[in-house]
């Protein structure tokens, strides 16, 4: 008798297995909320351990890098004692105006650059040209112009932020998707209207993400601007600390000023979220 021959079994390939990864090392998948904090706090805290510890171990002279402690109660004895709160109201002050002045003027001129060819080619090489010089620079002729009064620090923290805003702007209005302006244009929709209801209301987000990130800038030129014959503010504090080797004040002042920028950088994106939770829904 012949014997049949031996079943062969067939298998179907097994799928490669995937490496299991935790939503922390997945690119851009959202994480917990508490996670998200936990991070943050760690991130903060992190510089001021490593900063103490240097201070504490590092065999450094108190006027060369002060301890944490030294800095927190420097910055005490300037709250309670030397006006703080006056030195921040005025620095506060100063920037913001210059800002908004900045943002007055630079959101129409860049939303036209970004709209029109025309504008853009007798605009933007200017802005261009003039953005790369150092606001620093222009001190000089801010005092001869201005003068020394409050003016003349505005137009400082102006110049620092105008020309950078407006192109940022224009470069937001540029990246409008083009499909939504020929599909206004189909609809028989005028070069104003394609401004108003079209261009404008699809780069709001992004602009509002520009004015934030202006705004961190107008804050780095404070120090410049209060370089103009400033007696106040925390700038002018920073500097004078400087002269008397007051190493302690410089830090607190640094820390003020980075605390009142998380502020400030914290509301504008409260402010994005609540202007546009569409782009924060999950899915």
């Amino acid at each position: 008798m012949s014997s049949s021959p031996p079943a062969i079994e067939i298998r179907a390939p097994q799928p490669a297995r995937r490496r299991r990864t935790t939503s922390l090392w997945t690119v851009r998948a959202p994480i917990a909320r508490r996670t998200y904090w936990v991070l943050a706090l760690i991130g903060l805290f992190t510089p001021l351990v490593l900063w103490a510890g240097l201070a504490a171990f590092g065999g450094l002279d108190p006027v060369f890098l002060p301890a944490p402690l030294q800095v927190l109660a420097k910055t005490w004895t300037w709250l309670t004692e030397t006006g703080l709160l006056d030195d921040m109201g005025i620095s506060v002050y100063r920037v913001v105006t210059g800002f908004l002045l900045s943002a007055v003027i630079a959101l129409p001129l860049g939303l036209f650059i970004g709209s029109y060819r025309a504008v853009q080619a007798l605009l933007e090489p200017l802005t261009d040209f003039i953005r790369y010089m150092p606001a620093v620079a222009f001190i000089p002729l801010v005092m001869l112009w201005v003068g020394i009064g409050e003016g003349s620090k505005i137009a400082i923290i102006f110049i620092g932020t105008f020309f950078q805003m407006v192109l940022m702007v224009a470069e937001d209005v540029r990246r409008v998707p083009a499909a939504q302006v020929e599909a206004a244009q189909t609809m028989g929709a005028n070069r104003s209207e394609l401004i108003e209801k079209v261009i404008f209301p699809s780069a709001k987000p992004a602009l509002l993400d520009t004015l934030r990130i202006t705004m961190g800038w107008a804050w780095t030129y404070l120090v410049v601007a209060e370089l103009v014959a400033a007696n106040s503010g925390l700038g002018y504090a920073i500097l004078r600390a400087q002269r008397f080797l007051q190493t302690d004040t410089i830090f607190a002042g640094i820390i003020v000023i980075g605390l009142i920028g998380l502020v400030t950088d914290q509301l504008f994106r409260l402010a994005h979220r609540r202007a546009f939770p569409w782009l924060y829904l999950k899915g």
